[in-house]
């Protein structure tokens, strides 16, 4: 079972920027991808940002596209989330995944991730 830290949620103003941060223990391999979600009131959870094992891939929905960047720190077993130009309509829960042994170069589907972080709130408000 792997073991989640996430942090870096908090109240920002529209605009504003985030960096969230995620670091993962307890791993049973070295090969994985690596997701971000969130979850806001009243819709389904969606993606936000994804790398695949190698980092050579990342994927992006349309509706943050531009305004959010992935990250990870192999050595450190970190992700990270830096978002910018955030929105109101960015206001929810965000969660880190990790995702074993994927297909090489691919970034899984949401339903394909086993293991989940606890989540961490942002909310753009003034």
């Amino acid at each position: 079972q792997l073991q989640f830290a996430e942090s870096g949620g908090g109240l920002v103003q529209p605009g504003g920027s985030l960096r969230l941060s995620c670091t993962v223990s307890g791993f049973t391999s070295d090969y994985y991808a690596i997701g971000w979600f969130r979850q806001v009131p009243g819709k389904e959870r969606e993606a936000v940002a994804c790398m695949s094992d190698s980092g050579i891939n990342t994927e992006y929905p349309s509706s943050v596209k531009g305004h959010v960047t992935i990250r990870r720190d192999r050595k450190k077993n970190m992700a990270f989330l830096q978002m910018g130009s955030l929105k109101p309509e960015d206001t929810g829960v965000y969660y880190c995944a990790v995702k074993l042994n994927p297909y090489p170069a691919t970034c899984p589907r949401e339903g394909q991730f086993e293991f989940w972080g606890q989540g961490t709130q942002v909310t753009v408000s003034s």
